[in-house]
């Protein structure tokens, strides 16, 4: 009972307010305005190299040119600037399964590239405040679109979902009434989402909200409802992971993170790389 309640909590904090279908993109914010935050004092660093990848557009990738760009490269440079000490910052890309390895041997600072904060990676690191979740969402076709509450209006009606997923868990404990159809596939699921064999399609907000903005769909939906923020499913989403004895420098980084929000910069890149917003 407390898990659900919690859960409809954080869906109606995402939506009062809020016209059903918002004209402007909404804006993932999970800072508040008026905290003040202390600025430790890190000026004996000689260096803060961050840690990333390659592979995992658009947070991290190389661009046509061949250089390190995406979500987390601008946001890492973001916070360099808030701190003014961007001569001392570095970003290094290596691979997915070296990342660990190189911070354990000072070979870095700190990882930003969607490492996992879970009961084991919080024994062996120190985490900033999450600066991103990704919501689940509900994709219907534009000339189907609903407002909440949907678990009402969905009553009795076939919805995909993929098989297996955290998603799909979610979807049977939270709307119990639907009648849940799964796929394989999400093209699959999105392909009988166009030609009505099910009126919804609930995942991963962010990968629906990329086939949103593409070719694929053929500007034939949107989302309705929603954001659904589910941590015990979903996660608690990206924050930056440096060494237990760097803790000051994560206190650093949640600094320069809240005054990113307040001051609008988080929303520019946020929309810079998603530019259908998936909240």
């Amino acid at each position: 009972m407390f898990r659900s309640f919690r859960f409809f909590c954080l869906v109606a904090l995402a939506i009062v307010g809020s016209p059903a279908y918002p004209a402007e993109p909404s804006i993932p914010n999970f800072w508040d305005a008026k905290e003040r935050l202390v600025k430790p004092d890190i000026s004996d660093m000689q260096r803060v190299r961050f840690l990333t990848t390659v592979d995992f557009p658009p947070f991290n990738f190389l661009d046509s040119s061949g250089r390190l760009s995406g979500f987390h490269i601008d946001l890492a440079r973001a916070i360099c600037r808030e701190l003014e000490m961007i001569a001392k910052c570095q970003i290094q890309a290596l691979p997915w399964g070296e990342l660990e390895g190189a911070l354990q041997k000072k070979e870095g600072e700190a990882i930003i590239a969607g490492l996992s904060v879970t009961e084991a990676s919080r024994a062996k690191y120190a985490f900033t405040r999450s600066y991103l979740q990704f919501p689940a969402r509900f994709v219907t076709t534009k000339a189907k679109a609903l407002a909440e509450p949907l678990s009402e209006k969905l009553r009795g009606e076939p919805v995909g979902v993929l098989l297996g997923s955290a998603h799909e868990r979610m979807l049977r404990e939270y709307f119990p009434d639907l009648k849940v159809v799964t796929f394989d596939k999400q093209e699959e699921m999105l392909g009988d989402l166009k030609t009505g064999k099910v009126v919804a399609a609930f995942g991963d907000g962010m990968r629906l909200g990329f086939w949103l903005a593409g070719s694929d769909s053929a500007d034939c939906c949107r989302f309705s409802g929603g954001p659904y923020l589910a941590p015990e499913y979903l996660g608690s989403g990206l924050a930056i992971a440096v060494t237990p004895e760097n803790a000051k420098l994560a206190a650093a980084f949640d600094y320069a993170l809240h005054e990113i929000n307040v001051k609008g910069i988080f929303a520019e890149l946020y929309l810079r790389y998603f530019p259908v917003s998936f909240y």
